[in-house]
């Protein structure tokens, strides 16, 4: 069996079956394969072939990824899978194997990526970068712990003409937000923008809304109205996709329009940051029944240019003993802080593999967090505390989409 990149567009769509089974669906349409091929080329799909048939597949999204204080290149890892008829093979490993030796060579610095199975990825280097919320509230706990007056009005829109209005709103997010990557407008218009028949599952049609103020789209929601009726009452829900403002009174405002729909007897979300405002602004938190998730994993390919694309908030200095079986060259003592990222041979403040790295690469979790889990070591008084002031972000991950 042979590991190798795609050379067209036969062998992606091969390749992509996989994953396909697993969710249930018979190998991907002429439709699908034309979506994915606006945003994801052959030449970025990874397959196993047994003889001439793919049998596994994997491949990854060109990112920038919004990291504390900047941007970096990053893979975004999808459609992983491998026929069960070929499992315990090996496939998986050596196709992780070709696509960060790929992305190394592209200059990507990190992979990303959601973990349909959490017991997968660490073995390959990547750990748990942030957590995502889900909550399901009935209609009747909605209520804001303070009546805010936000200038503006909301406007539904049809998705052929969202593009223009809600991408700016986006980008002005994602440029503040660790976990966030740029958008394109193929993205958005074979990503967000279209409305399959089995994304509804048996809901209702994805709407738009738009929040606007003095003439400027300040916040937008993509949501789904899942009607049932018992007994002559509503017991369907509002089903949030995606949900956002580019300031706290833009996002209190697209949040107090989507509570406000009626003839509904609750509203669900999931994907939300841990520090979304919602957990403090609305009267009865508890009412939210917030349920946790891991969301993103990261992978550091190259830890040098992956450390030196994100910011710290002080200019102290920490030496990381780092260990990475998988890519060796990241392995040994790195020296981070006071403007540069270069390996070194003095002696380490502390001890960690490279998926611990990752845990604390976007600010999702910290060295404090680590240490109490045993999984860094402090080879200096303090070098954990200084860690954790440098690798200081203002806010926590947030990925509001699974790619």
């Amino acid at each position: 069996m042979q590991v190798r990149v795609c050379a067209n567009r036969a062998e992606m769509s091969a390749a992509l079956a996989p994953i396909w089974h697993y969710f249930g669906q018979l190998p991907p349409t002429e439709d699908a394969i034309k979506h994915f091929l606006r945003v994801l080329e052959p030449q970025r799909m990874h397959a196993a072939f047994d003889g001439d048939a793919a049998v596994a597949g994997s491949g990854s999204f060109p990112f920038d990824l919004t990291v504390p204080g900047g941007q970096v290149k990053a893979a975004g890892v999808t459609v992983v899978g491998v026929l069960p008829t070929h499992r315990r093979r090996g496939l998986l490993r050596a196709m992780k194997r070709s696509m960060i030796d790929d992305a190394h060579a592209r200059g990507e610095a990190v992979a990303v990526l959601w973990a349909t199975e959490d017991t997968i990825y660490g073995q390959f280097g990547y750990g748990m970068a942030s957590m995502a919320a889900e909550i399901d509230v009935p209609r009747e706990h909605t209520r804001a712990l303070a009546e805010v007056d936000v200038p503006g009005a909301a406007r539904l829109v049809p998705l052929d003409e969202a593009e223009p209005l809600i991408a700016p709103v986006y980008e002005r997010v994602a440029q503040e937000t660790p976990g966030m990557f740029a958008r394109t407008s193929a993205w958005w218009q074979d990503r967000l923008l279209v409305d399959h028949p089995w994304q509804r599952r048996g809901g209702g049609a994805l709407r738009c809304a738009v929040w606007e103020h003095d003439g400027q789209s300040r916040g937008y929601a993509f949501y789904r109205v899942n009607q049932m009726f018992e007994r002559g009452s509503s017991s369907g829900h509002v089903f949030v996709v995606e949900a956002m403002g580019d300031s706290p009174q833009a996002t209190h405002a697209i949040w107090r329009f989507l509570f406000e729909i009626d003839l509904l007897a609750r509203f669900k979300a999931g994907l939300l940051p841990l520090d979304h405002p919602l957990l403090l602004s609305v009267s009865e938190p508890r009412r939210l029944n917030m349920a946790l998730r891991d969301g993103l994993w990261v992978r550091l390919i190259d830890v040098g240019a992956a450390l030196s694309a994100r910011s710290y908030a002080n200019d102290d200095s920490v030496v990381f003993d780092v260990t990475d079986e998988f890519c060796p060259w990241n392995a040994g003592r790195w020296h981070v802080g006071r403007g540069k990222v270069e390996k070194t041979t003095a002696d380490a403040d502390l001890a960690c593999d490279i998926r611990s790295l990752g845990c604390v690469y976007l600010g999702g979790f910290t060295f404090g967090q680590l240490a109490r889990s045993l999984r860094v070591t402090e080879m200096r008084a303090g070098a954990i505390a200084r860690a954790d002031a440098m690798f200081h972000s203002g806010r926590l991950p947030w990925c509001p989409e699974i790619f």
